[in-house]
């Protein structure tokens, strides 16, 4: 039996069976292509990386070449079950758009972050002085993807002050679930949402 990533684990039990699908920042397609096995869901991606794209197609996963970033207008209110963002919010120009708009075409939105604010990074600001690498932030300054650095805290403050339900929300840390104090124990958090 293969091996599941932990976020990827997680977002598949809290997909509901023959659903509607999209992932916006697709990557290689792996988590759709699980989706479409495991839940015999209806999935489809949005991925801007073309040598990601072609590993999409080797998963068998339908996606569409595009940039998050310039929105979903082409995708009508309510059109998809579940919108998912896993690792791709703190990569992307406009957040806050990005969100609105995975909520506007899907009843209920997936988003997983790295958590800036795992207790391995702040001991190496502290100690150190660096800017920290970490098994759940493995890049240098220089060569990191990331244009956002938010916390588990962060994006629960985001969502409230936006009138946003997280109806569900996860934690991972050391490759199992964490249940206490996720803001400094986490290395990723997955949140299910709603209008």
């Amino acid at each position: 039996m293969e091996t599941l990533r932990p976020d990827h684990k997680l977002i598949l039990e809290m997909i509901e069976p023959d659903s509607h699908v999209l992932d916006l920042g697709c990557g290689d397609g792996e988590l759709l292509s699980l989706l479409m096995k495991r839940r015999h869901c209806r999935a489809t991606g949005i991925e801007i990386d073309e040598k990601a794209i072609y590993k999409c197609i080797e998963h068998g996963v339908t996606v569409s070449h595009g940039d998050i970033d310039s929105g979903l207008e082409d995708y009508g209110d309510q059109r998809f079950d579940y919108v998912i963002l896993n690792e791709s919010l703190q990569e992307i120009l406009n957040p806050e758009k990005v969100i609105r708009e995975a909520l506007r075409v899907g009843k209920k939105v997936i988003v997983g972050i790295p958590n800036f604010c795992h207790i391995s990074a702040r001991l190496q600001i502290f100690f150190l002085g660096k800017v920290p690498v970490t098994k759940g932030l493995p890049y240098k300054w220089y060569n990191t993807p990331n244009l956002r650095f938010l916390s588990i805290k962060d994006f629960r403050q985001f969502c409230a002050e936006r009138g946003i339900i997280v109806q569900r929300e996860r934690a991972i840390g050391a490759g199992q679930e964490v249940f206490f104090a996720r803001n400094l124990f986490a290395y990723a958090a997955i949140f299910l949402l709603r209008k």
